[in-house]
């Protein structure tokens, strides 16, 4: 269309038609974005520093600064109108030296003068000391004069003990050489003499033979070679590897003996009758049923403490031994107890090898008796019931016990008493 125009020499319109200017545009008009809030840069901060604190994305910054009146210069020091105090150059003394040495230091004259500080860092150790007749009557030996005596004393004095020092500054031409296990030999056996003297408790010993023998081998370990070294570290991994395999061989060994135990016990558990006699039911429903009995003797005959075998299980203690098993209930253990304490026997004596043995077998007799014990009283209570059986079957009529089956409760009641009371409990709950 602008091409006619220019052709007809046809003047152009002001706006140029479109389909866009007579429909319309579907896009909708562009809001122009709201103008964004700028930061100011406070006063004194440098621009890196502000470039780290907000960047142009826009992003809020996490530190906004609250104060920007002063910035960020340094302020002056506001001194006030007061005098300062004064400070002046004055001396001290030391307590820690003995020779009167005069020291200076700035402090205030307003201050008291104090003990210097530091004086009591000066700590001192307290070497023996005695006197000549002390030494002429208790402390000559042979190989040591007074002179030497008194020549090692300085030096413990002077060097506060440190016996390497002291063996060191020796003086060995006045003297002979001394090792520092011969002068802490000295030393300490002068201390243990006063003490005595002096009526103390604790009394010094050295034993210089067993420190000798220590540096001694001390020096030998010192002096391996490298082939040595490695030998010991190889030595160390078969140990290991021999110990390892004798716990595994353990392990099996208990693991056999169990199975052995159960077998054992399997063949010797007598076999339980396949058909039982049936019971005429009676009408007395108050009377006590009978008990079966056949588990008591089966319990009678495994009875007894089982203490385990330490002899191929390695180092152990002896007193390891005389422990009871986890199998022993609470209430057999306090039973044991009450037996020791009624035989006036300790708990815990001391275990040599036949007072374990004796120790153990007697406590596994006490849990043998506990056992027959509970034993006669279900076997008692189990008489009881048939008796009482018999006379509601035959009224009128007494079932007459044998006595060599009664205990000695029992015929004690019966001949005092002239009847025999009635029982009352359980197989589980001995009235005895």
């Amino acid at each position: 269309m602008a091409d006619v125009r220019d052709i007809m020499e046809l003047e152009h319109p002001s706006q140029e038609v479109t389909r866009e200017s007579i429909i319309g545009s579907d896009k909708q008009k562009k809001r122009p974005p709201p103008p964004t809030k700028t930061q100011k840069r406070p006063e004194g901060m440098h621009r890196e520093v502000f470039a780290l604190l907000y960047n142009d994305s826009k992003d809020v910054s996490p530190l906004f600064p609250s104060d920007t009146g002063h910035g960020y210069k340094q302020t002056k020091i506001k001194l006030g109108m007061r005098k300062p105090r004064k400070w002046k150059w004055m001396q001290f003394t030391n307590p820690a030296r003995t020779d009167g040495t005069i020291f200076y230091h700035w402090r205030r004259p307003s201050d008291e003068p104090k003990e210097y500080p530091f004086a009591k860092f000066n700590k001192k150790v307290d070497v023996v000391t005695y006197t000549d007749a002390e030494y002429q009557q208790h402390l000559r030996v042979d190989g040591w004069s007074k002179e030497e005596t008194d020549h090692m004393i300085e030096l413990a004095q002077r060097f506060d003990l440190r016996f390497i020092l002291m063996a060191d500054r020796y003086d060995t031409e006045k003297f002979p050489k001394r090792s520092v296990e011969d002068i802490k030999d000295r030393y300490y056996k002068i201390c243990g003499v006063m003490s005595k003297l002096k009526g103390e408790k604790k009394i010094y010993t050295y034993d210089v033979d067993h420190e000798k023998r220590r540096k001694e081998q001390l020096k030998k370990l010192y002096d391996r070679t490298q082939e040595q070294i490695e030998e010991e570290q190889f030595l160390m991994l078969e140990l290991k590897k021999i110990e390892a395999r004798k716990k595994e061989r353990e392990r099996k060994t208990q693991d056999l003996q169990k199975l052995i135990s159960q077998a054992d016990n399997q063949t010797e558990t007598p076999k339980k009758a396949d058909k039982k006699i049936p019971k005429k039911k009676l009408a007395n429903p108050s009377r006590p049923s009978r008990v079966d009995t056949t588990h008591i003797f089966q319990v009678v005959e495994t009875a007894g403490i089982k203490f385990p075998d330490y002899k191929n299980s390695g180092v152990s203690l002896r007193s390891q031994r005389m422990k009871l098993p986890a199998n022993v209930g609470q209430k057999k253990s306090k039973g044991i107890e009450q037996l020791l304490q009624e035989m006036g026997l300790e708990l815990n004596p001391i275990p040599t090898e036949e007072i374990c043995q004796h120790f153990n077998e007697l406590r596994s007799d006490m849990v043998l008796l506990m056992e027959i014990k509970s034993a006669l009283s279900t076997c008692e209570y189990e008489l009881q019931s048939l008796r009482h059986q018999y006379e509601a079957v035959n009224p009128g009529r007494t079932l007459t016990i044998p006595p060599q089956l009664l205990s000695n409760l029992e015929l004690d009641n019966k001949v005092g008493g002239g009847e025999i009371i009635d029982v009352v409990g359980s197989p589980s709950t001995p009235t005895s």
